[in-house]
């Protein structure tokens, strides 16, 4: 099953971390948290990727180019550096599209610009690679066939730390509570879609607004409710909290972890010029 993966946003409650970078290639750990949702996705079978590009696309595209397997796989270095056997690899395996879908489009157009790359594809996922989760991603999968609908998503707790206030009209305040006590629910990102999907998207329209609305009065949008581990990196404040975490050791999304402890060791001779291992990419 493809993931379209949504890649041209601005970033700009990030400016901390993302002045030279675009938003998804702000770090975690020793990658941009792209990598990290990729990983996540590819965890769980699904490995064909397709990145709706926009600001700073030319740094994405340069990221996978040049990408070096030693920076978080262990690894043997032998014959002064000329030969490398890996331990594990991280994607040798996926196929990555890139595609330039506008500097200034919203997802909605993001999405209808990627279409072609889909087809036959009856189902497929998204997500606006911002966020992370230790969802057990069948889970949604599963549900989303068992009610064959055309659009789910999936639907958290706030991770935000605010305050939810009640207010009459005079300004005098009835109620104050944790956001995330207050029972509110979020669209977190993690989309399945039918290709029917298109047929409800109208040139210049977000995603999640007039389709949505269209899906809901035809009753084929459903959400997912997880109570598990979920946070997205919309501020600074949210990128040092999760690198924070990812560093001490405390990361729930790298579910992945588990199964490179049984990888195989994989050689290759290191080049400065390019990728140093073979990895199918498509450039659109």
């Amino acid at each position: 099953m493809k993931v379209v993966l949504f890649c041209g946003g601005l970033g700009t409650r990030l400016r901390e971390s993302s002045t030279n970078v675009p938003k998804p290639m702000v770090h975690i750990g020793y990658r941009p948290i792209l990598w990290h949702v990729m990983k996540y996705y590819a965890h769980y079978g699904h490995k064909d990727f397709i990145l709706c590009l926009g600001y700073k696309a030319d740094v994405i595209k340069n990221y996978f180019l040049n990408y070096d397997e030693c920076v978080s796989n262990d690894f043997t270095l032998q014959e002064g550096g000329k030969k490398i056997k890996l331990v594990n690899s991280d994607i040798e395996d996926w196929k990555i599209t890139f595609v330039d879908t506008g500097l200034t489009s919203n997802i909605g157009q993001r999405l209808q610009a990627i279409e072609q790359y889909l087809e036959g594809e009856e189902v497929f996922l998204a997500n606006y690679s911002d966020g992370l989760t230790d969802l057990h991603l069948p889970d949604i999968i599963e549900d989303f066939h068992r009610h064959n609908k055309i659009a789910s998503f999936l639907c958290v707790k706030p991770s935000q730390s605010f305050h939810l206030v009640s207010m009459e009209e005079n300004g005098l305040v009835s109620d104050i509570q944790d956001v995330k006590q207050a029972g509110i629910r979020i669209n977190g990102g993690f989309f399945v879609f039918n290709k029917e999907i298109f047929k409800y998207i109208e040139p210049g329209e977000e995603l999640v607004l007039e389709p949505f609305q269209r899906l809901m009065k035809l009753q084929q949008l459903i959400a997912y409710k997880y109570n598990g581990f979920w946070a997205c990196m919309d501020t600074f404040k949210e990128q040092q909290q999760l690198d924070d975490m990812y560093c001490q050791g405390n990361a729930p999304w790298t579910v992945w972890k588990c199964l490179e402890r049984k990888g195989k060791s994989l050689e290759y001779t290191p080049s400065h010029h390019v990728a140093s291992h073979s990895m199918p990419v498509s450039l659109a």
